[in-house]
């Protein structure tokens, strides 16, 4: 029967017919719901969507502001894992955890206080040289333009058009207006290292505390795996500093020797410098490090620069293939390719901190994996040992010439 209005005429009006759901699929996906009503899912779906996205923009705004405090506790762990050895031998012996803690830190505070205080010396030292002998290089630079383009000037008139230009005036300004941007940078500087020492400390003094707080979250399996982890973590962090401590003492004791016996001021302080630069500054640190006493020695005599230049070349040779190859041989054994390509990796991915942190933590994953991959011995065959393999039938290569040859010859036989 046609449904009619209330004045008992025919109505035009259609109902929507219900859109019914294919065999097999559930109404939850219908586009519309009976009677042309949105379906009771959608806005809590809208709203869960909403939710998520909402989520996910707060979350990456919030480690986009949070990275460098990352970074920070990031650096803080792995010096904790680096002085955990020494912290963990003197609280052995009956001391507080804390207290042997706060030792390290004096410690090692006491040593950078002492070689910044010398370089600084040093280099205002040199500065003051420089200066001091600025006339002197400047006479003997217009000596040497009038004898050689028959001009006439004088030092005086240098000097003056030196104090008077205009360029000196703008570095001036500039200078003076970027004072308190260097200001800022230096104060900025100052607290990321306050952090880091104390997160440091806390990483340290708390080590205990702190794994028994992550292992109380996990099965007794994995808190097995978790310990594991950080011993390797903690034998490979340390032995990497402990192992490039090393070295840096004797690369520094060598340049000594080599700057005391030229007669190079600073001597001390330059071969302190180039050991700690040469091993903490991956790749590349032997030449950074031997850029300054090169230019301290040019002061002296220009062939001591080529003396020391010839040095630093020499014992980098000296150390890659002899030195440190026994003395990471059971701390970072990791191949040298390896290693280089971390570098690259960690500085790309976090900069200079990324560079000093790379080789532990590769050294680390790499001893952890290697604990539960599980190794075949090898076949015995040649190619294993870089050798070619040979056919049993194929002729060698002097055979295929000897043929050759004597294809070419007039006769066409072999020679014997």
């Amino acid at each position: 029967m046609a449904p009619t209005a209330e004045d008992g005429e025919p109505s035009t009006r259609q109902t929507a017919p219900a859109v019914a759901s294919p065999p097999g699929r559930p109404p939850l996906f219908d586009a519309v719901a009976p009677g042309g009503r949105m379906p009771r899912w959608l806005p809590r779906a809208m709203v869960l969507a909403l939710a998520l996205i909402a989520a996910f923009q707060l979350g990456s705004w919030a480690f986009h502001q949070l990275t460098g405090l990352l970074i920070n506790i990031l650096i803080a762990f792995f010096l904790a894992l680096a002085i955990e050895p020494a912290v963990s031998r003197m609280a052995a012996r009956g001391m507080r955890r804390g207290l042997a803690t706060f030792l390290v830190f004096f410690g090692l505070t006491v040593v950078a206080a002492g070689f910044v205080t010398l370089l600084g010396s040093m280099l205002a030292g040199q500065i003051i040289k420089m200066i001091e002998g600025f006339p002197d290089y400047l006479d003997s630079l217009i000596n040497w333009i009038n004898a050689k383009f028959h001009t006439d000037l004088r030092r005086v008139d240098v000097q003056e058009g030196l104090l008077h230009s205009a360029w000196l005036r703008k570095y001036v300004q500039n200078s003076a207006a970027g004072v308190l941007d260097v200001s800022t940078q230096v104060l900025g500087g100052l607290f990321q290292l306050l952090t880091v020492a104390l997160f440091s400390f806390y990483f340290a003094a708390d080590g205990p505390r702190l794994r028994r707080a992550l292992c109380s979250v996990l099965p007794p399996a994995r808190q097995a795996e978790v310990l594991r982890a950080w011993e390797i973590a903690v034998d490979k962090t340390g032995g990497y500093l402990y192992s490039r401590g090393l070295m840096a003492l004797i690369s520094g004791i060598a340049h000594y020797i080599l700057l005391e016996a030229m007669g190079v001021p600073y001597a001390p302080v330059l071969g302190v410098w180039v050991g700690l630069v040469s091993q903490f500054i991956p790749t590349i640190g032997t030449y950074l490090a031997g850029a300054l006493p090169m230019l301290i020695a040019f002061t002296v005599n220009p062939w001591y620069a080529v003396w020391v230049l010839v040095f630093v070349v020499i014992y980098q040779q000296f150390e890659n293939y002899m030195l440190q190859p026994k003395l990471t041989a059971k701390t970072v054994d990791i191949h040298p390719a390896v290693a280089f390509g971390s570098v690259i990796a960690g500085t790309a991915l976090l900069g200079a901190v990324g560079a000093l942190i790379a080789i532990p933590a590769v050294a680390t994953l790499q001893a952890f994996l290697g604990a539960y991959v599980k190794r075949y011995a090898v076949t015995d065959d040649p190619r294993v040992h870089g050798h070619r393999r040979r056919g049993p039938s194929g002729p060698g290569m002097l055979t295929r010439a000897r043929r050759l040859w004597a294809g070419c010859r007039p006769g066409g036989q072999e020679p014997s």
